[in-house]
């Protein structure tokens, strides 16, 4: 490869590692610390009543843990690096030091160290969070391995090995204590361990497994008619919904918690049931707000900026979108695309006014605007009935749309090979792509069935493969240039053809083509998942249809144009329009990755024109005028290179 491509491709890439890497890294207290911490406020809050009662203490082992586990939360507390954080921490440890020591009433005890749990929650990123919802129906065979021998087959803590285990193990059935636990609660203890008693760590089994235990454990305190009238009211209950909108907020809710909002017969069946089946918080329900997350996190959002916490305030602005709009997206896409742009634009101002340290008063006047967004949307999604003429174009629509981009990257690789006569590195390219459509079958599948993708993750898979592409396609572009100048396609064709490609070349290309058919791929999928519909499905698959036979005549039209073109003009018109996919690609990359809080974004007056990868902020434009500019500096270089060789050339 001639030494400017390479020079320009490794100084982009270059240019981008450190423009992702030191945006997504976040220096932050050690997080195993922490989570302990926050283990040992949630065991003193559940297990001090049964140490101390009316001031006196009835457990003297059991409240000489309690008072080890509260100063050990006060030092671990002291320890983090100095500021309002840490104050406000240690201000409340040493309240609940206190209050062990005066040996004070259970309740008090219980609401110091839950609250201040919850301000470690808030203030740090420590909590875990399932990746999807828990299979509790795997989690029995797990329990009966690994839980049974001392917890008892049925959870009742009379298994063979309790006898000998001092304390005695846990009682999952103890109705009073289930409903103090939460199943985050159970999943630190799963994973940690608890030290001075019988529970070892289980940290050898996966995440996944740890949470579909703790789900499980954690249902076995509650009858089976419960969890079949929390199922009835769950399915029927728009405020049940308000109080548990996400599978995050599942695994923090206490039912004792939950039963202060609500008749506790009610908050016990709700509990009930999401425990036995968390798959179910994703279930909407009619009269539902489906952007109840939303609206929380930007709430808290905006009270955390009053507070001048800005740090949470980004964290928790940048999580109402992820987590309460990011999954909404697809369908609300598909039903009203103009408001789904004005929500993004709207919560991108948001978190650039939080970066500018924008007056409160603007903050919350943004807020109350994007609040406004919320009504309209949720009020679209409401209408579950979508018509065959609406499914039709819709499916129609997006297939075109997404696989154009693919498609003309792909062909023109192929159309670029069959000129230069190197059919022997086509089946590197087809093997990405149908690669790609089997990796995004296995996505369906996973989607669908198994995990539910975040929208930070769906936003940093769209991002990292259109910067991958870019780059490819930028010194691709720039190679093809070359050789389009006179004489230097005669070179290419006769000179050395066996090494003018060599292996690592055909691989590259491989995943380039693999990267730009599957990010278009992953992108149709999580639409299509979003629109399907049993009473639409006909018009959705005649859209599918009709969109690959549109794409199947767009390739074919290209190919045989591909053709006709003299092999020096084809080199030139191919090479600009790769340089301007090269240009769109890196927009839509940098903006997937500001939804996703790697790179922060300062707003533009700007139009929004996402076919051309066009996004009203400085970082995305500055990105295209890079890429633009790598490419035209390239193009001149060979035009200055090609003058200098034309002489010679035309011996």
């Amino acid at each position: 490869m001639p030494l400017p491509i390479a020079l320009i491709r490794y100084c982009l890439i270059a240019l981008l590692i450190g423009w992702v890497l030191p945006a997504s890294a976040q220096a932050e207290p050690a997080a195993a610390d922490l989570r302990q911490t926050w283990q040992m406020l949630d065991y003193i809050a559940v297990d001090y009543p049964g140490a101390v009662q009316a001031g006196r203490v009835i457990a003297p082992n059991e409240y000489a843990e309690m008072s080890e586990f509260a100063g050990a939360v006060r030092s671990q507390l002291a320890a983090l690096p100095g500021g309002q954080n840490q104050q406000e921490l240690t201000a409340q440890a040493d309240r609940l030091v206190q209050a062990v020591a005066e040996k004070a009433d259970p309740a008090q005890v219980a609401t110091l160290a839950r609250g201040l749990g919850t301000t470690l929650l808030a203030r740090y990123p420590i909590g875990a969070v399932p990746a999807s919802a828990p299979k509790t129906s795997q989690a029995a065979s797990i329990y009966s391995q690994q839980c049974a021998a001392c917890h008892g087959p049925t959870g009742h803590g009379d298994g063979p090995a309790a006898q000998a285990l001092s304390p005695p193990p846990i009682a999952f059935t103890d109705a009073t204590r289930a409903a103090q636990r939460t199943p985050l609660s159970l999943y630190e203890v799963i994973s940690q361990g608890v030290p001075g008693t019988g529970m070892v760590s289980f940290s050898g089994l996966s995440e996944s497994d740890r949470w579909a235990l703790a789900f499980y454990v954690g249902s076995l305190g509650y009858s089976s008619q419960a969890k079949a009238q929390g199922e009835a009211l769950w399915r029927t209950s728009a405020e049940a919904h308000t109080h548990i909108p996400s599978l995050e907020a599942l695994t923090r809710t206490r039912e004792a918690d939950l039963a202060t909002t609500m008749p506790a017969d009610q908050a016990n069946a709700i509990i009930a049931y999401l425990r036995s089946q968390p798959q179910a918080v994703n279930e909407a329900v009619p009269g539902a707000d489906r952007f109840a997350v939303a609206r929380q996190r930007l709430a808290a959002s905006q009270r955390a900026y009053a507070d001048e916490d800005l740090a949470q305030a980004k964290k928790l602005a940048l999580s109402s979108y992820l987590d309460g709009v990011e999954p909404l997206e697809p369908t609300l896409a598909t039903r009203n695309p103009s408001l789904l742009r004005e929500i993004e634009t709207a919560m991108a101002g948001y978190r650039a006014q939080l970066d500018q340290h924008a007056p409160a008063a603007d903050v919350a006047g943004q807020a109350a605007q994007i609040a406004q967004l919320f009504d309209r949307a949720d009020v679209a999604l409401q209408d579950t009935r979508i018509g065959a003429s609406t499914a039709f174009l819709g499916s129609f629509t997006i297939l075109v749309r997404e696989g154009l981009e693919a498609l003309l990257i792909v062909i023109g690789i192929v159309a670029f090979l069959r000129k230069a006569e190197r059919s022997d590195v086509l089946p590197y390219v087809h093997a990405g792509w149908i690669c790609a459509l089997l990796a995004g079958a296995a996505t369906w599948a996973v989607a669908t069935y198994f995990v539910d993708i975040s929208g930070a993750n769906r936003e940093v898979t769209e991002g990292v493969s259109a910067l991958f592409a870019a780059a490819v396609l930028l010194s691709v572009g720039i190679w093809m240039h070359q050789k389009s100048l006179a004489g230097r396609w005669q070179e290419y064709l006769h000179a050395k053809l066996t090494t003018a490609l060599t292996r690592r070349s055909a691989v590259f290309l491989f995943m380039l083509a693999f990267v730009a058919v599957y990010r278009e791929v992953f992108e149709t999928i999580l639409f299509y998942i979003a629109m399907w519909s049993d009473q639409a499905s006909t018009a959705i698959l005649a859209g599918l249809v009709a969109g690959i036979a549109v794409l199947a005549a767009v390739a074919y039209w290209m190919l045989r144009m591909s053709r006709r073109l003299p092999i020096g003009r084809f080199f030139s018109i191919s090479s600009i329009l790769i340089a301007v996919m090269a240009v769109i690609l890196i927009g839509k990359g940098v903006a997937a990755l500001q939804e996703a809080g790697w790179i922060s974004q300062t707003p533009l007056a700007l139009p929004r024109i996402e076919w051309i990868g066009l996004y009203p902020t400085w970082q995305s434009l500055l990105a295209q005028v890079l890429v633009g500019t790598a490419a035209i500096v390239g193009f001149l270089a060979n035009a200055r290179s090609g003058v200098r060789r034309q002489p010679g050339a035309n011996k």
